[in-house]
């Protein structure tokens, strides 16, 4: 695997407003450091075995390259820092954790609500350049 693509991106495979997220969030990753992985896959599921199964797909995860596990609101200002213009978002994510993960989480309990007014991708997340498949 490329050491560019450090810290994966795990996402909910079976969810159009997700998948539609982590388009746009690879497309600002110009630096490549986030590897898309699909929470089904045989990856994700051995990079979230600290998750408990049944909670795997209620949120995206951020793992970092020290095997860190973020999730939700929690990995919003690292994720933010990983892309350009991300460190003043990311301050306001860490000042403001509670609220952060607040907005997280409505989000998630109404992706499927933004799914149907058409904000979703069917499309499947294609690997990065020098990310090895499962």
């Amino acid at each position: 695997m490329d050491s560019r693509l450090d810290h994966a991106l795990l996402y909910d495979d079976d969810c159009g407003f997700c998948k539609l997220c982590v388009r746009g969030i690879l497309r600002l990753d110009r630096e490549e450091r986030l590897r898309p992985v699909a929470i089904q896959s045989e990856e994700g599921q051995r990079l979230l075995t600290e998750i408990p199964a049944p909670l795997r797909l209620e949120s995206a995860h951020l793992v970092t390259p020290g095997g860190t596990v973020l999730s939700g609101g929690a990995a919003a200002p690292t994720l933010a820092r990983l892309l350009p213009g991300g460190r003043i978002p990311a301050r306001a994510f860490d000042r403001w954790p509670e609220r952060t993960d607040a907005s997280y989480r409505w989000v998630a309990r109404n992706r499927s609500r933004f799914g149907r007014i058409g904000l979703r991708s069917r499309a499947p997340i294609e690997p990065r350049r020098g990310q090895e498949l499962d």
